[in-house]
């Protein structure tokens, strides 16, 4: 079975006095999620504003990668899969 799709991303960023925002939204055609993420310069740190932009989009992605995980199991439930609690866990792979 062949299957391709494109999702759109977009990533949005927004420093301001050592604090760096981070807005990552997926567009997959049936469904929108939004992950967040945000970055704090210490204080005693020099602001490198782009470190603040790697940590803040690494948070927001990882926030939007969860939320997939949650959505794909909802979805794996609702074909008739155990839930997610009383599913084993693979070592690696996609496989449920």
């Amino acid at each position: 079975m062949s299957h391709k799709v494109e999702w759109r991303v977009h990533l949005y960023l927004s420093e301001d006095e050592g604090r760096t925002t981070a807005r990552v939204e997926l567009d997959t055609g049936s469904a929108a999620l939004t992950g967040r993420g945000l970055a704090r310069c210490n204080p005693d740190d020099e602001d490198v504003p782009v470190i603040g932009d790697e940590l803040a989009a690494a948070r927001a992605l990882s926030d939007l990668g969860q939320q997939l995980v949650h959505a794909a199991e909802r979805d794996l439930e609702s074909v008739g899969a155990p839930p997610a609690s009383r599913r084993p866990r693979p070592g690696y792979g996609w496989i449920a």
